[in-house]
C-alpha cells in the first residue's frame, strides 16, 4: 500500500494512536529509568502530555495538518510534566513550525517536520545531554531528510523513522555510562518511539491502537488535577521582555547579537513572531538591535534591584494560557507571592507554616505540568513570585510556566524538600529581589539533602550491586549505601552527610513509616551527634521512608 500524502484526519488519528499506544507502555518507560528507586515516571510524565495534546487536538478549529498539529503543540505546552514532557513539547512546537500553513503532508514535508522538532528542542535546553530523547530525535530526524530526497511515500518513510529511532535508542547506554551500568536505554526516547510506533500503525491500518482495558488516560490516575532558564543571579538588573513581529525574524543571529548583553536569555517563537527575554544592564541596547528585526511589542522592563517600576503590556497572545483563573483583588499587591511543590500532608503543612501562598501537589512520581503552576501563578496578587520546584525533574516546567506568566516570576533552583525549606526560612519579605535571591542560592548551598527508600529491580550502579527490595540511602542525587534495614541505611548515610561545620540535622519520615520507629532513628542520632540540634518530623510523603536534611 502505498501513502503518498497524510491529510489532516488522518494526522489527528496519528497523534490520539500515539498517544493510546504511549499509554499502554507506560509502565514500560517508567521501569526504564536509570534509578532502580520507586518514582520513575518519565512514561507518566510523557503520557499526560500526550493527554493534553489530544485534549485540544480533539477540539482543533481547522482539519488540515497545520491547525491539528498547533492545537497538538498547544496542548502539549500546557500540559508539559517533567523533563521528558517538556522536551515533548518542544518537539511537537518545532512540528507546528514546520506545518504552518500546511493542507496536507508530503515525505518531505514530515522529514523536515521532525528535523525542525529536534531543532526545536536542543534550542530550548540549555546544556543537552547526548544519549538522551534528544540524540534519539536528532540522529532520527537527519536519517528522515536524507532518506526523503528518494522516497516519496509517506508511511514507507515513516517505517525507515521507526526503524531508525529503534537503532538510535539501542545505542543509548554507549553514549551514557549511567545507562549502560543499568542495564538500560533512555526512557525518554523509548517513550518518543512508542508515539511514533503508533502514529505508524494508524496511517498503516487506518485505524487507531485502543487503549487496554487497564489503562486509564485520566489525571486522576496520579492523584491530582517543559524557553528553559538557569536560576537568575541578578548580576544583570534588568528583566528585559518583548516581541519581535516581521515577516521572517533571524532568531539565531539575534542571540548572537545580544549574547554578551546578559544572562538568562531565551529567545522562541514563530519566525513571525518572537518572544524575547534577557536579564541584562542594558535595555535600550537590547531593544535597539531588536529593531533591526522588526516591529516590537509587549515591552515589559522590570527593575529587579528596586522593583520601582513595571512597564507590562496586557499579554494578548497568552489570554488562554490564564484561563481565567487570575485573582480579583482590588487591593494593593504584596511583596512576594510564594509557590511550593510538595507531596505528602505534613510537608505540606511545613510549607504554608513558611507562608507559601500555593502548595502543588506534586514531587517524585507526580511532576506538575506548566499549567497546573501557571494557574497558581495566576492565583497570586503579588508583584513578586517566587516558585520552588523542590525537584530537578519540575525546574523545566516551573521556568516553561514562568515564560507563560504575565507577571514577575522567580523560579528559585531548589531540588529536594530540605533545599525549599531551607530557602524559604532564608527569604526576608523586606528586602529586595535581588538580596533575596542571593540568601535563598546560599541556603540552598548550606543544606545537605539525603533520603531513604527501596530499589524496585536488580541492577548495578556506580559499581553498587542492587537486588530488588533493597533499601537505598542517596545522598545528593547519589545511591551511598544499599542494606536491608532501614535504621541502619539513615546512620550510614548521615554519617557522610554530617560534618563538623553541622549544627542542625532533620528528619522527615513518609507514610509508611511507623512514628516510633522515626523516634527510635531521632534518638540514635541525637546519641551520635550530641553537638547537633535533631529535629523530627511527620512528611507523610509516599515511597521514601526518611528525607533528611544537614545545615
Amino acid at each position: 500500500m502505498s501513502t503518498l500524502i497524510i491529510e489532516g484526519i488522518q494526522l489527528k488519528n496519528m497523534i490520539l494512536s500515539g498517544a493510546n499506544h504511549l499509554e499502554n507502555n507506560k509502565s514500560l518507560v517508567n521501569a526504564l529509568n536509570v534509578f532502580p528507586v520507586p518514582d520513575g515516571d518519565t512514561g507518566t510524565n510523557m503520557s499526560l502530555t500526550m493527554q493534553s495534546a489530544v485534549k485540544e487536538v480533539k477540539n482543533a478549529k481547522g482539519e488540515d495538518v497545520s491547525h491539528i498539529m498547533d492545537a497538538a503543540a498547544n496542548g502539549s505546552l500546557m500540559g508539559a510534566r517533567g523533563n521528558s514532557g517538556v522536551i515533548l513539547s518542544q518537539i511537537f512546537r518545532g512540528f507546528a513550525k514546520a506545518l504552518k500553513k500546511e493542507e496536507k503532508l508530503n515525505a518531505k514535508v514530515l522529514a523536515n517536520a521532525f528535523l525542525e522538532g529536534s531543532n526545536t528542542a536542543y534550542k530550548a535546553i540549555m546544556k543537552p545531554t547526548e544519549g538522551t530523547i534528544l540524540t534519539v530525535i536528532r540522529e532520527t530526524a537527519e536519517y528522515a531528510v536524507k532518506t526523503a530526497e528518494s522516497c516519496t511515500d509517506t508511511l514507507m518513510l515513516l517505517e525507515e523513522i521507526l526503524k531508525k529511532s529503534n537503532e538510535v535508542l539501542d545505542r543509548t547506554p554507549d553514549m551514557l555510562p549511567v545507562l549502560k551500568n543499568a542495564g538500560v536505554v533512555d526512557a525518554g526516547g523509548k517513550g518518543l518511539i512508542c508515539i511514533i510506533e503508533g502514529m505508524y500503525q494508524a496511517l498503516k491500518t487506518g485505524t487507531l491502537l485502543e487503549l487496554k482495558q487497564d489503562a486509564q488516560l485520566e489525571e486522576e490516575e496520579v492523584g491530582y488535577n517543559r524557553a528553559m532558564l538557569q536560576a537568575e543571579e541578578i548580576t544583570f538588573g534588568y528583566c528585559t521582555e518583548f516581541f519581535i513581529r516581521a515577516k521572517s525574524v533571524d532568531q539565531e543571529k539575534y542571540k548572537q547579537e545580544i549574547s554578551a548583553l546578559g544572562d538568562s536569555m531565551v529567545v522562541v517563537g514563530e519566525p513571525d513572531l518572537v518572544k524575547v527575554h534577557i536579564h541584562t544592564n542594558n535595555p535600550g541596547k537590547v531593544l535597539e538591535l531588536a529593531l533591526t528585526h522588526g516591529e516590537l511589542s509587549k515591552i515589559k522592563i522590570d527593575n529587579m534591584r528596586e522593583q520601582h517600576r513595571e512597564l507590562l503590556v496586557k499579554e494578548e497572545d497568552y489570554k488562554s494560557a490564564a484561563k481565567k483563573e487570575e485573582t480579583v483583588n482590588d487591593g494593593p499587591p504584596d511583596k512576594y507571592g510564594l509557590i511550593s511543590v510538595a507531596m505528602g500532608e505534613g510537608i505540606s503543612n511545613i510549607f504554608k507554616d513558611l507562608g507559601v501562598n500555593e502548595i502543588i501537589e506534586g514531587g517524585q512520581t507526580m511532576n506538575p505540568s506548566t499549567e497546573d503552576i501557571l494557574k497558581s501563578i495566576n492565583r497570586i496578587h503579588a508583584e513578586n513570585i517566587v516558585i520552588f520546584p523542590n525537584n530537578s525533574n519540575i525546574i523545566l516546567a516551573a521556568n516553561q510556566a514562568k515564560s507563560l506568566a504575565k507577571k514577575n516570576v522567580i523560579v528559585a533552583p531548589t531540588k529536594t524538600i530540605p533545599q525549599g525549606i531551607s530557602a524559604l526560612m532564608a527569604l526576608d519579605f523586606d528586602r529586595s529581589v535581588e538580596d533575596n535571591f542571593r540568601k535563598v542560592e546560599k541556603a540552598i548551598a548550606g543544606v545537605k539533602s539525603g533520603s531513604v527508600t527501596y530499589a524496585v529491580r536488580n541492577s548495578i550502579f556506580d559499581g553498587i550491586n542492587i537486588e530488588e527490595g533493597n533499601i537505598l540511602g542517596i545522598v545528593e542525587g547519589k545511591i551511598k549505601d544499599v542494606g536491608s534495614d532501614t535504621l541502619e541505611v539513615s546512620k550510614n548515610i548521615l554519617a557522610e552527610m554530617v560534618d563538623e561545620d553541622a549544627s542542625l540535622i532533620s528528619i522527615y519520615y513518609g507514610n509508611e513509616t511507623a512514628k516510633e520507629e522515626a523516634e527510635t532513628l531521632s534518638e540514635h542520632i541525637s546519641l551520635l551527634y550530641d553537638d547537633c540540634e535533631v529535629e523530627l518530623h511527620y512528611g507523610g510523603q509516599p515511597l521514601y521512608y526518611y528525607i533528611l536534611s544537614v545545615e
